[in-house]
């Protein structure tokens, strides 16, 4: 507007005629169909996000997960395993058509598939209701995906004893016996059993310690030459004196750690 010209309007067919009121209509026109975002639906979502976060906190109080002993790249027969919510991928790889030539689909495109066709249901079933019979296709998709997590976590996991290979692995402190080096069984042992057993007989995540152990020398030499538990057998290659020297060594290093 200028002084002594008047004021001009301009006009922009853009902006509608007719003013709509910005206050949504009355949540009673919808009954059953909605409700407030604030503060009914977040308050139900906080709840139920509560109730399970303290249920799982009480799991896993009740049953902590057992920790295994320090990595140990020189043990060539230690099989890892991911942690439990991972474990259904895990199982899906030992089948045939996920694993060997198939197995870029067992770690790309089934999973890619699955989860992609979670993301995607509330738009393939974007009906207005909200109870389970009326999102058929919702609901069908997420109890096949539920049922398919379990089933194959649950096939993982019957076969793993955990607390048996925590036991197994877990860390073996340092042992205050002297190692008698001079031992004419201590050559033998250095060249069979240290690289698992440790210089000490101190054990580690590839085997256990050999301090303290309660077999008969007999049953020390047994174990050497057929195995024991994890530990495969012909292990040891030496020749039977030897394997009288080492069981010598062994044995009398547990004589001097029970002094």
């Amino acid at each position: 507007m200028h002084k002594g010209k008047g004021m001009k309007f301009v006009g922009d067919s853009r902006v509608s005629a007719e003013r709509k009121s910005q206050i949504p209509k009355d949540y009673s026109e919808y009954p059953g169909r909605t409700e407030a975002f604030w503060p009914n639906f977040l308050l139900k979502e906080w709840l139920v996000g509560a109730v399970f976060l303290v249920g799982f906190l009480c799991l896993t109080l009740a049953h902590p997960s057992p920790l295994e002993g320090m990595a140990d790249p020189t043990n060539a027969s230690y099989i890892p395993l991911p942690d439990w919510y991972f474990l259904f991928l895990y199982e899906l790889l030992k089948y045939e058509f996920a694993s060997g030539p198939y197995v870029l689909l067992g770690i790309l495109a089934i999973p890619g598939l699955a989860f992609g066709s979670l993301l995607l249901a509330p738009f393939l079933d974007n009906g207005p209701g909200r109870r389970p019979h009326q999102r058929p296709i919702a609901v069908i998709m997420m109890i096949l995906a539920l049922a398919s997590t379990i089933w194959l976590t649950y096939a993982s996991a019957e076969h793993v004893n955990w607390e048996e290979r925590a036991e197994m692995n877990k860390p073996v402190p340092p042992s205050d016996v002297e190692i008698d080096m001079e031992h004419a069984g201590y050559e033998v042992y250095s060249n069979n059993c240290l690289q698992c057993h440790g210089d000490a007989l101190q054990g580690g995540a590839a085997a256990p310690t050999l301090i303290g152990i309660e077999h008969s020398a007999e049953e020390v030499a047994d174990i050497a030459r057929n195995g024991f538990n994890t530990m495969p057998p012909n292990m040891f290659t030496g020749s039977d004196e030897e394997l009288e020297q080492l069981v010598d060594f062994i044995m009398s290093t547990n004589e001097q750690a029970a002094e």
